[in-house]
C-alpha cells in the first residue's frame, strides 16, 4: 500500500432508526404502526424518542411532552426501559466486533467503525455495511441507517441521507462534490447558533463555506474556523477510537411545581445525590469537579462548579459542594430542574502532546 493510499480510510457510521421507540414496539406488537414517544408523559416531562410515525406530526426528541401531545393528540407515551435498550445495544455491538475491533460508541443507538481492514477480509466497505444491516435486523429485528465515506464526519452525515433502513456510501471522489452541495445546517457539529451566524455571513451551502479564506473563517469562528476549513475539502483526520473514556457522571430531576425555597431544593438535591453516588460506584468511578446545574422556571440555564484538590465519589462530600454552590448566591427566580454532575474523573490519563501530521488532501479511486 503506498502512502497515499494510507490516508484513505474505510469508515462506516451505524446509526440505529428511532432506537428507544423501536425497541418498544418490537417488544409491543399492540405499538407498532402507531405514533409513540419514549417518556415525556408528564405535564412537565420530556420526549426521550419518537417513532416515525409520530415524527410525520412534527414530533422530535428533547421536545417538551405537552407540545408532542399537542401536535399529535394520539400520540402514545411509554415510560423509558433503560436496562432494555442496553440489552440490545449490546447485541449490536456484537455483531460489529465481529468485522474490526476499531469501534466506537457514540451512544447506545450509533458508533463508528472502520473496517479500512477487517477481521472479514472484504475490500467493500458498502457490502461491509449490508451485511452488519442485515444481521442486526435478523438478531434483534431492529432497522439501522449507515454512512459510509473516507472519514467519521462524512460518514455520519452520509448515515442520515437515506434514513430509515437505508444507507449511503461517498466514495472518495465524491467527498468533496458531494459537501459542496449540502447546506451547511446538514454539517455534523453546525448548531443552530452557528447556522444562523454562517447563513447571516452569505454561507448557506459548502460550496459557499468553502470559497471563504482559513482567515475569515478563524476572525469570525475562532478555533472552529480551521476545522470548518478542513472538513469542507474532507479533510478530518479524528481515528476511530475503540475507548471513549467516560468524561462525566450526572443525574438531574426536573419537578412538577417549581420550587423556590433553598430548604426543598436541598432536600431534592440529597436525592440526585445519592443517584449520583450509585452511579459513580457501579462505575467504579470518583471525581474532583462538582457542578450544580439550575434551570429556572424561564428555562434559563446556570451551572456553578468547583473544583476540589482530592477524588471524591460519596454522597455526603457531594453535597457539602453541592450546597456551597447553592448558597453561593441567591435565586433569581423559582426552579423547574436541579442536576449534579461529577467530572475530572480518575478515569483520566494525562494527554501527550501530539506532533500534528501533515494534511494531505488526496481523492483516490478505491474500491469502496
Amino acid at each position: 500500500m503506498s502512502k497515499l493510499e494510507e490516508n484513505i480510510r474505510k469508515i462506516i457510521h451505524i446509526d440505529m432508526d428511532a432506537f428507544y421507540a423501536s425497541v418498544e414496539q418490537l417488544d409491543n406488537p399492540e405499538l407498532r404502526g402507531k405514533p409513540l414517544a419514549v417518556g415525556g408523559s408528564s405535564a412537565r416531562g420530556v420526549v426521550a424518542a419518537a417513532s416515525y410515525e409520530a415524527r410525520k406530526f412534527g414530533v422530535r426528541s428533547a421536545m417538551s411532552g405537552a407540545m408532542a401531545r399537542k401536535l399529535c393528540p394520539e400520540l402514545i407515551f411509554v415510560r423509558t426501559n433503560f436496562d432494555r435498550y442496553k440489552e440490545v445495544s449490546k447485541q449490536i455491538r456484537k455483531i460489529f466486533f465481529e468485522y474490526t475491533d476499531l469501534v466506537e460508541p457514540l451512544s447506545l443507538d450509533e458508533a463508528y467503525l472502520d473496517v479500512t481492514e477487517n477481521k472479514k477480509g472484504n475490500p467493500s466497505a458498502t457490502m461491509i455495511a449490508e451485511e452488519i444491516r442485515k444481521k442486526i435486523k435478523e438478531k434483534t429485528g431492529l432497522n439501522a441507517s449507515a454512512g459510509i465515506s473516507v472519514n467519521k464526519f462524512v460518514a455520519k452525515i452520509a448515515s442520515d441521507i437515506n434514513k430509515p433502513n437505508g444507507q449511503k456510501t461517498i466514495g472518495p471522489e465524491e467527498v468533496v462534490p458531494f459537501l459542496e452541495t449540502l447546506d451547511v445546517k446538514k454539517f455534523y457539529g453546525v448548531g443552530k447558533v452557528t447556522r444562523e451566524k454562517m447563513y447571516r455571513l452569505g454561507i448557506f451551502s459548502g460550496k459557499d463555506l468553502k470559497a471563504k479564506s482559513l482567515e475569515f473563517l478563524e476572525e469570525n469562528f475562532g478555533k472552529s474556523g480551521g476545522f470548518y476549513y478542513n472538513v469542507v475539502r474532507g479533510i478530518h483526520n479524528s481515528k476511530v477510537k475503540p475507548s471513549r473514556t467516560q468524561k462525566s457522571l450526572a443525574a438531574e430531576h426536573t419537578f412538577s411545581e417549581n420550587i423556590s425555597s433553598e430548604i426543598f431544593m436541598m432536600e431534592r438535591l440529597e436525592e440526585i445525590a445519592s443517584e449520583v453516588e450509585n452511579r459513580l460506584k457501579r462505575s467504579q468511578l470518583a471525581g474532583k469537579t462538582v457542578t450544580l446545574k439550575i434551570k429556572y422556571r424561564d428555562f434559563t440555564l446556570q451551572t456553578r462548579s468547583k473544583t476540589l484538590p482530592l477524588f471524591i465519589a460519596s454522597k455526603e462530600l457531594i453535597l457539602d459542594v453541592v450546597k456551597e454552590l447553592l448558597f453561593q448566591e441567591k435565586m433569581k427566580e423559582s426552579v423547574r430542574l436541579l442536576g449534579i454532575s461529577i467530572s475530572h474523573l480518575n478515569n483520566e490519563t494525562p494527554k501527550k502532546k501530539e506532533v500534528p501530521k501533515e494534511s494531505i488532501d488526496v481523492q483516490l479511486k478505491l474500491e469502496f
